[in-house]
């Protein structure tokens, strides 16, 4: 597939300078093979990359010449791979072993997106009875799939899970943080997982659509894989994966500091074509 994410900022008094990450690289990994990939900005200026804590690329930049207008687009054509489910999965007991919850601290923890709830806490123990980790996974995405109401603008960008379970209603972003407060409360290592996904498995070759910006999570149970709660379905050939860490705020698309400037207006456009 070929994805153009495009994301234009518009000023309405002169920026004198900024400094910004975009996380718009794919991620290569057993899953996916990123072909081809670039940031481009429009004032251009100079940009370097690096790898994040978490594992996700960044490519920085700044400006430093007042600007009234700021595009950024990333292009890529990644290489995307159907489901397969790990080999061989960890029981309970594996999984609260010292060795397993030291390296997974972080991923077992919570944050004010992925708060502590106790209500929270007696529902995934509820789904996982009699269950292995992995169907476990499953079980709770499935819940979270069916108990929640995709409807945008009800929630936003700071929305915390526990916020969007009062609502009962969210978008991606909430069913993605939700499903983390259960998992991790349950003792399953479980990452925040941004990119993008192709609304049509069936789609022509060729024929470019509107693209989605896309959230959902990958549980460790022996290894790394994918479900996709706001859909109710494994990762598979229609995801691609950007970013990765312990909740939105490690995987903003964009982020930056400026200074000058007065309100903005932000359009983000996001185009997907298969390519094969």
């Amino acid at each position: 597939m070929r994805v153009v994410h495009t994301t234009g900022y518009n000023y309405d008094a002169p920026v004198t300078s900024s400094y910004n990450e975009a996380r718009l690289t794919p991620r290569s990994d057993t899953r996916q093979n990123v072909i081809l990939n670039r940031v481009e900005t429009d004032p251009a200026t100079r940009s370097y990359r690096y790898t994040d804590y978490w594992g996700t690329a960044v490519t920085a930049f700044d400006l430093h010449a007042p600007h009234t207008s700021l595009e950024v687009a990333g292009s890529s054509v990644v290489e995307t791979d159907a489901f397969v489910p790990p080999e061989e999965t960890l029981g309970w007991e594996d999984l609260a072993a010292d060795p397993v919850v030291d390296r997974f601290n972080e991923l077992l923890g919570h944050s004010t997106y992925v708060p502590r709830n106790r209500q929270l806490t007696s529902v995934a123990k509820k789904l996982a009875k009699d269950l292995g980790p992995y169907d476990a996974v499953v079980a709770v995405c499935d819940w979270v799939n069916q108990e929640m109401s995709y409807v945008p603008g009800t929630t936003g960008v700071h929305t915390s899970a526990v916020e969007a379970w009062a609502e009962k209603k969210g978008v991606c972003q909430d069913y993605a943080h939700l499903t983390l407060v259960l998992l991790r409360s349950i003792g399953i290592p479980a990452r925040y997982v941004s990119g993008y996904l192709h609304p049509n498995a069936e789609a022509v070759v060729g024929d470019s659509v509107e693209g989605q910006s896309h959230a959902w999570i990958e549980a460790w149970t022996g290894s790394w894989w994918g479900y996709d709660p706001t859909n109710g379905v494994p990762v598979n050939e229609q995801h691609v994966s950007v970013g990765i860490g312990r909740d939105y705020a490690d995987v903003p698309p964009l982020k930056g500091i400026f200074s000058g400037g007065g309100s903005t207006e932000l359009d983000v456009v996001v185009e997907i074509t298969r390519l094969a």
